[in-house]
């Protein structure tokens, strides 16, 4: 294995890179990126992030390992991208239904459900606690996984309070915590269902608290 690849860092774009880069006449590279892909998201659900290694990926994957080492440095990396990948590929882009309750509930509700249609919680705990040993995993870790959720959610709140349906000062980076720390604290500990009636529970819990602000704020 070469050390020609560099690590890929917050900032660095190399994942979009990667992602179009077979496209640039090289069908025979897409097909195995694809399906080392899935081969590590079936891996990952089935046994584990603790039970996954690069042998096991590209055996099933058909592929050598020299060939996922060029894509991926480690097999937390390799994880980030499947995961991201197999929810991206499911999940609907957000509609604008005019009101930020249904914009939430069009957000949220599809991940929900996505989120807890397979053990997808014992995944991202493994890839959180890489992520508390080391720094640059950590920075792709919220750039790829959590920042792209985080970026709609923003969108819709910026939008909500274009229409006026909330204050402009509404702090929204602690608005989205309020929103999905709940649905992360029940994935990763599965003490109570994450259902749709949860998600909707949520969203008005924290709507009630924000829009309570206003009284507040006048005193």
């Amino acid at each position: 294995m070469t050390a020609e690849a560099p690590r890929r860092g917050r900032g660095d774009r190399s994942y979009e890179v990667t992602a179009e880069a077979p496209r640039r006449g090289r069908p025979r590279s897409e097909k195995a990126h694809t399906a080392i892909l899935e081969a590590a998201a079936e891996l990952l659900l089935a046994r584990g992030l603790s039970a996954v290694s690069m042998d096991a990926v590209a055996q099933r994957a058909g592929v050598s390992k020299a060939t996922i080492y060029r894509w991926w440095p480690t097999k937390e990396t390799l994880a980030l991208d499947a995961l991201y990948s197999e929810w991206a590929a499911a999940r609907p882009y957000p509609r604008d239904t005019g009101a930020l309750r249904g914009d939430l509930l069009s957000l949220l509700r599809p991940w929900a459900r996505l989120a807890g249609s397979r053990p997808y919680g014992r995944v991202i705990a493994a890839l959180i606690t890489e992520a508390q040993t080391d720094p640059a995993f950590a920075a792709e870790y919220r750039e790829r996984f959590v920042e792209p959720r985080r970026d709609l959610a923003r969108a819709i709140f910026r939008r909500a309070i274009q229409r006026g349906e909330i204050p402009a000062d509404t702090k929204i980076e602690v608005a989205l915590d309020l929103l999905y720390g709940p649905l992360y604290h029940r994935l990763l500990h599965g003490h109570a269902p994450l259902n749709e009636r949860f998600v909707r529970d949520v969203i008005d819990t924290a709507l009630d608290g924000i829009a309570g602000t206003r009284g507040r704020d006048a005193h």
